[in-house]
């Protein structure tokens, strides 16, 4: 096990001129200058690099031949807490794609199944708990196990540290589940399209609710944390099943919580990237609780999302996942104009609109990466 960081009381990050006093662990390749110049963290800042950044959103995945080799035998949860092997899993697209970051190979039940929720990945189906936690008294008994522990973290900790130690110039970014998404999954107990019981127990019982949610925020903000005290240069939240909440329901029930996970990573000097689905109505409220950069789905043109947030906020995103399947001159003019339209925003890291598909041929991936390579910025 890696030894705890060790912390300068302050320290000042340079980015394109830009100092900030920050706490990070002293050998942090933010601080030891290994990421701070690189494209994504530039862009991230508003910045526009000579090299456009891209990387991909579970790009570390089933379409990678080499990934379903290293996962054999063995279950997702299991991969992502075995360090070797989720460094492995992470580093394996940066090998064979070039993309300009990494992305720590994880799920959002992982901090669910740390904090000794019931919770697995069933094939073809997704996270199920062993019983959902839909009354006060089930709240209570997570509240009461207590909050994740250094040594309840260690598995992610120390695969951060082993990834980035090899990685050198290439940022690492961090991942977690938003309170709002984790909060859905166990109230449902399984995935589900409407969230009918989650969007239920928020107005039936709104005490409830609101201690769920504050457990989740917690629960998140410590994962988060614990990946940047380890040598991330900069998290992404997902909020995967925001988009099925009213602008109202989101700013009343759901921000609220994810504020307070970001609180953990506040004054850390990392960039925080928010991310969910059919969320047009919700980018300057999910901009709002804290994120740096708006991870942008291919439903909403970039140029528009950037006129909707104000012309003063980076973006990422935003090709259409389905189109990776097309032939290449489709695909080939599509990310052209997701590139062009992404100039009026004052940064941008391409990716996807949500995840690689696993039936996606990873040599398109690649020449995507030379494309937008390719188209400079």
């Amino acid at each position: 096990m890696t030894s705890a960081p060790q912390h300068v009381d302050s320290t000042s990050l340079n980015i394109d001129g830009h100092n900030c006093a920050v706490i990070l662990p002293q050998s942090h390749p933010l601080v030891d200058g290994r990421t701070s110049g690189s494209p994504v963290v530039r862009a991230f800042s508003g910045h526009r690099p000579e090299r456009l950044p891209v990387w991909f959103m579970r790009q570390a995945g089933r379409s990678l031949p080499e990934y379903r080799a290293a996962r054999e035998g063995t279950g997702m949860l299991e991969a992502c807490l075995r360090p070797e092997l989720a460094s492995e899993i992470t580093l394996q697209p940066v090998r064979r794609h070039g993309v300009d970051a990494a992305i720590f190979f994880s799920d959002i039940v992982v901090p669910l199944r740390l904090a000794g929720v019931d919770v697995d990945i069933e094939p073809g189906v997704g996270p199920v708990l062993g019983a959902p936690v839909r009354t006060a008294d089930d709240v209570a008994r997570l509240v009461e196990a207590g909050p994740l522990t250094p040594e309840l973290l260690a598995p992610i900790t120390d695969g951060v540290a082993l990834t980035v130690a090899e990685l050198g110039t290439t940022p690492l970014l961090g991942f977690a589940g938003a309170p709002f998404t984790l909060a859905a999954y166990l109230v449902e107990g399984r995935p589900s399209r409407d969230h009918l019981a989650a969007r239920t127990l928020m107005h039936a019982d709104p005490k409830t609710w609101r201690a769920l949610t504050e457990w989740t925020a917690d629960v998140t903000g410590a994962f988060l944390r614990a990946q940047v005290d380890a040598g991330a240069s900069a998290v992404q939240l997902f909020d995967s099943w925001a988009g099925s909440l009213s602008r109202a329901d989101y700013v009343r029930h759901a921000a609220p919580a994810s504020a307070r996970a970001l609180t953990h990573v506040t004054g850390m000097g990392v960039t925080v990237v928010h991310f969910g689905t059919g969320t047009e109505h919700l980018l300057t409220a999910m901009r709002d609780v804290g994120a740096d950069v708006v991870g942008v789905d291919h439903r909403t043109p970039l140029d528009e999302a950037n006129r909707l947030l104000g012309g003063r906020t980076p973006l990422q995103g935003n090709i259409d996942p389905a189109l990776l399947a097309a032939p290449w001159p489709v695909l080939e003019a599509h990310v052209r104009d997701v590139v062009e339209r992404g100039r009026a925003a004052p940064g941008h890291v391409v990716n996807l609109g949500h995840g690689v598909p696993p039936t996606t041929d990873p040599a398109v991936l690649t020449r995507v990466v030379e494309l937008v390579h390719g188209l400079g910025a």
